[in-house]
């Protein structure tokens, strides 16, 4: 049989076994969450290049304006459309322009459109 000071040792043993398996355990918890933040952040940027957005007319005889959905030259985010959404979309406006900075056409795997013509003949 053991001693009070054996036992105590053997507990004293196991209890610091047991905070470096809670410590490592911890660890591995704060690691995994990091990649699941990072995953879903991927999950969104993939999301957002493979989607699209509608800038409304600032005039009002202009046209919409279609970007990617990661584009910054329009903030605004009212929800990213699929490309079935965006046939439609250009169904009702046959004249929509699209972003010279994102290039929309590209991911739709369209021709570039033709340069806008201003009013006085110039192109935009």
């Amino acid at each position: 049989m053991l001693s009070i000071s054996e036992r105590l040792e053997k507990q004293r043993a196991v209890l610091q076994w047991l905070e470096y398996q809670t410590a490592q355990t911890a660890k591995t918890i704060r690691e995994l969450e990091a990649q699941e933040r990072e995953e879903q952040r991927r999950r969104e940027v993939a999301r957002r290049e493979l989607g699209w957005k509608i800038q409304p007319s600032r005039a009002e005889e202009g046209q919409p304006m279609l970007h990617r959905g990661n584009c910054g030259q329009y903030q605004e985010q009212f929800g990213l459309l699929r490309r079935d959404e965006v046939v439609i979309a250009f169904q009702e406006f046959p004249a929509m322009e699209m972003c010279d900075i994102c290039a929309p056409w590209g991911s739709l795997g369209i021709d570039k459109p033709a340069p806008r013509r201003l009013p006085g003949g110039g192109a935009a």
